[in-house]
């Protein structure tokens, strides 16, 4: 299972990003998909999850309200829609494969590679 993600970049306090994550090599609508941040000295941090029929989201309290995770079983993909972006954001960002929806990143089988997102003040 390869977990490949893309759409980070730098932005400007305020603005927005979209990610997105494909997931190739496996049965995409059987995997419940998390987004995970890391940034540099701190360990790496659960921001969304969404489960296999989308029934059941979950988002860190930090991100509620700014963020919706959403995901296209027919392209195999799934979505971080990031507005009203801080400073704070700034991380590498990570998207993973699981069997449920879970807080914990150890739970998680299939990961990608991350992808950088900087918000500049």
């Amino acid at each position: 299972v390869q977990v490949v993600e893309t759409g980070g970049g730098l932005v400007q306090a305020g603005g927005s990003l979209r990610l997105s994550c494909v997931v190739s090599g496996g049965a995409f609508s059987m995997y419940a998909m998390g987004w995970f941040r890391q940034a540099p000295g701190k360990d790496r941090e659960f921001v969304a999850a969404i489960s296999r029929s989308e029934g059941n989201v979950q988002y860190a309290d930090f991100v509620k309200g700014r963020f919706i995770i959403t995901r296209d079983n027919a392209k195999n993909t799934v979505y971080l829609q990031m507005n009203a972006l801080k400073p704070e954001d700034t991380a590498v960002y990570y998207c993973a494969a699981g069997e449920y929806v879970y807080i914990a990143p150890e739970m998680y089988n299939y990961w990608g590679q991350g992808t950088q997102v900087t918000v500049s003040s």
